[in-house]
């Protein structure tokens, strides 16, 4: 079987690459893009380690085809700091020590900020039913939430 050609946008940059006709859009990621955050944890879409943004909608990249990614817009994890300025979630997860293995960050902090793009404020019951298709086997959730809850009001100009 021959390969396809795709070209999309991946991080705000235009990309294009080769891939098999079933490779997923996770495989093409980290093996042909060498964007290595999104992490396979389940391969069936069940624990949200790959999450993604696919044209604005939080996706398991393990679920989409890399084809199908063909002028697409994709945002991944590495998207989200800007240089060395940490996002507002990603330095809440750390503050709040809201990680151990870091093996699901990647997929949390993407959903988190694709959450918080769509809701600035955000009630705790909707952050735990936005986060609900991201496992973490390591800490439990109630430090996420609290991390996630903190950096929205943080973004909305709120002090502690």
């Amino acid at each position: 079987m021959s390969k396809i050609h795709v070209s999309t946008t991946v991080n705000g940059d235009p990309v294009e690459f080769l891939c098999e006709p079933q490779q997923t859009l996770l495989d093409v990621l980290r093996d042909e893009l060498q964007l290595t955050g999104s992490k396979e944890g389940c391969a069936s879409g069940d624990c949200g380690a790959c999450s993604i943004e696919l044209d604005g909608r939080l996706v398991c990249s393990c679920l989409v085809l890399g084809a199908e990614a063909e002028g697409r817009d994709v945002e991944t994890v590495e998207s989200i700091a800007v240089g060395d300025t940490l996002h507002p979630v990603q330095a809440k997860i750390l503050e709040h020590g809201a990680l151990q293995c870091g093996y699901c960050t990647p997929g949390f902090v993407v959903a988190a900020k694709a959450l918080l793009d769509r809701n600035p404020d955000p009630t705790e019951t909707e952050v735990r039913y936005w986060l609900a298709g991201n496992l973490c086997r390591c800490t439990g959730y109630d430090k996420i939430v609290g991390a996630v809850l903190d950096a929205a009001s943080e973004m909305r100009g709120e002090t502690s």
